[in-house]
């Protein structure tokens, strides 16, 4: 039957293309990727035949209606070009994670593609994103072209008409088929967290699709599982996010927070950054430091109200953005600080305004609040050296003791410098380290500037990056432990004691906690890192559907259901030997500490119980 051969055909077609976009996945993105074998590249299939069965459902009715409709020209010319418009934008979605899983680590959600929080930016991100990776849209118009043409060669306009005798039960046949594709055959619904069934940690992305993983996060509205794993009395013996600080007197230091973008360890001490690691050796400097997400609009919520990106949905994007929390700003103003948040990007940039306001900063700076000399870089906002420029001007009138944070912006893509600054800073090996080079020389301006303050020697300098950026040339900088390594320290002037190295893990969502001690408040607080101070050693993070928990020298990957990994990631940086079932207890130890914080986690961000009950 022609109709049948038709469909069987162009769904072909479609295999053998996901196929091909998968290789050049591979190829494009070789040295993010490892140990893949058959295991591997069969997971990709049956993602991808997923990702067709869905997409192609409606296609399996109108392949198959029956009745002389089917001999139609037009309706064949219809089917024809509606069949090739679907599938060519879901085959065009493949080719941006080409570039993106470089910065993100994964594969694009549908709240990604949509830009949650960064619709203003986008139109100027896109055309900048089209012009520096030029090979991604020429693949792209490539591809869908060459799929024109075969498509096109599949006879379509002369298969005849279709009786309901045959047509009914090919058609039924044909959407079984599909569904039973899009579904896959175990017990539930193929899911994206189903991907590490395929292969190492750290391979999800290369065994998935993108158009897959839209697909399957088209709710926009993220939801997490209220976990259970133990009663709660049971799992607080494990984690407990209430924190007390006993001290009898604040000793009003003022704090400055400076987040850095894309300074990941990746771009720190190779030459790009003189002035930040003269500053480490004069500070209290975490060695083994993490971010709690991959993206900038995870950083915050971290940084600021020790909330960790523990789900594929960026917290301050979600449903949950409005819970009730005692963020730093809360907490500090009752003790009589005035706090302030500065980012040069446009104002409602990643939704920080909103964000810092919820959370109590009293005023946010942005570029609209910017005073100083004209200094657009034409994308994105005011050049870093001019808003910190600014940043230190307005941190000079404020009332003490305060708390501010600044987020930088220029070392962010499209990387740009001030044009003054062409072939001033070395261009280094990454399309980054230009603009990293750049940053850093702001960031010494900046503290040029501040030392001539009164404020200056009253003050506790936090600095760290939101996350790491796609250039780790370095093997270490491309699996689940290297996509999180930042820099943190702490600069106090003149107080010899903060000088020094810590090995401890530390991570962003530690900051909140460590300010406490460092400021010596007396309050308690529900946070979800720990104290500089404290005796706990963890670091958490998620990506790929996979949480990941640093405990001492040890690394373990978790799903959710069961423990993928468990690795020494201090004398294994790469990831090569898998100790799960030689070092049993180490297992369940991290394992039960993981899903007690993972309840804890789920649990009082559904609940809205992110503040201490009184």
């Amino acid at each position: 039957m022609k109709q049948s051969v038709l469909f069987f055909k162009r769904i072909l077609l479609l295999v053998v293309f996901y196929q091909f976009i998968r290789l050049g996945f591979l190829i494009y993105n070789y040295s993010f990727l490892d140990q893949l074998d058959y295991k591997t590249f069969l997971g990709g299939l049956i993602f991808d035949l997923s990702a067709i069965g869905y997409i192609n459902l409606i296609f399996a009715i109108l392949h198959f209606i029956p009745g002389q409709i089917q001999e139609n020209k037009i309706f064949q010319t219809f089917l024809f070009y509606s069949f090739y418009i679907v599938n060519a934008i879901f085959i065009t979605t493949n080719f941006i994670d080409f570039e993106y899983y470089k910065f993100i680590g994964r594969r694009s959600s549908f709240s990604m593609m949509m830009a949650d929080g960064m619709e203003q930016e986008i139109p100027g991100l896109i055309l900048s994103y089209m012009v520096d990776y030029y090979q991604i849209p020429l693949l792209i118009i490539f591809c869908v072209l060459l799929f024109y043409y075969i498509l096109s060669k599949i006879e379509y306009k002369n298969v005849g008409k279709l009786s309901f005798k045959i047509g009914i039960p090919f058609m039924l046949l044909a959407i079984g088929m599909m569904f039973i594709l899009g579904r896959g055959v175990g017990r539930k619904p193929l899911r994206i967290v189903d991907a590490s069934n395929y292969g190492v940690v750290g391979n999800s992305a290369f065994i998935l699709n993108t158009p897959f993983t839209i697909l399957k996060t088209l709710n926009k509205k993220e939801v997490l599982n209220t976990e259970n794993y133990f009663s709660d009395a049971e799992a607080k013996k494990y984690f407990n996010p209430i924190q007390h600080f006993s001290y009898e007197k604040p000793n009003n230091k003022n704090v400055v927070v400076l987040i850095l973008e894309s300074f990941g360890n990746e771009n720190i001490n190779r030459g790009q950054t003189p002035f930040l690691d003269s500053l480490i050796s004069k500070s209290y400097y975490f060695d083994h430091a993490f971010a709690n997400g991959k993206l900038s609009i995870d950083a915050v919520p971290s940084t600021i109200s020790s909330i960790p990106s523990l789900m594929n949905k960026s917290y301050i994007s979600s449903s949950y953005a409005l819970n009730q929390v005692n963020a730093l700003p809360k907490v500090l103003k009752k003790h009589g600080y005035n706090t302030s948040f500065f980012h040069g990007a446009f104002n409602g940039s990643q939704n920080f305004n909103q964000y810092s306001d919820f959370i109590g900063f009293d005023k946010y700076y942005g570029k609209n609040e910017y005073k100083g000399p004209y200094s657009f870089d034409g994308k994105w906002g005011v050049f870093d050296e001019d808003f910190l420029q600014f940043f230190n001007q307005e941190l000079s009138t404020f009332k003490e003791p305060f708390f501010t944070t600044l987020f930088t912006i220029s070392s962010h893509p499209p990387f740009t410098i001030p044009e003054k600054y062409q072939n001033k800073f070395p261009k280094g090996t990454t399309e980054i380290h230009e603009s990293i080079a750049y940053s850093d020389f702001a960031l010494k301006k900046f503290f040029e500037s501040a030392r001539q303050s009164k404020w200056y020697s009253n003050t506790i300098f936090i600095i760290t990056a939101d996350h790491t950026s796609s250039s780790g040339e370095e093997k270490i900088y491309k699996n689940n432990i290297g996509k999180f390594r930042i820099p943190i320290l702490f600069h106090v002037p003149g107080d010899e004691n903060f000088v020094g190295v810590n090995h401890k893990n530390m991570q962003q969502i530690d900051i909140y906690p460590s300010i406490m001690d460092l400021l010596q408040i007396n309050d308690t607080i529900l946070c979800f890192g720990k104290s500089y101070l404290s005796d706990k050693d963890y670091v958490v993070n998620y990506i790929d559907n996979i949480y990941n928990l640093e405990m001492g020298d040890y690394y373990l990957a978790f799903d959710g259901n069961k423990s993928l990994g468990l690795y020494n990631w201090k004398t294994d940086p790469l990831l090569e030997k898998n100790l799960i079932a030689k070092e049993v207890a180490i297992k369940n130890k991290m394992e039960k500490f993981i899903k007690a914080y993972i309840q804890s986690f789920n649990q009082r961000v559904v609940k809205n119980k992110l503040v201490v009950s009184r």
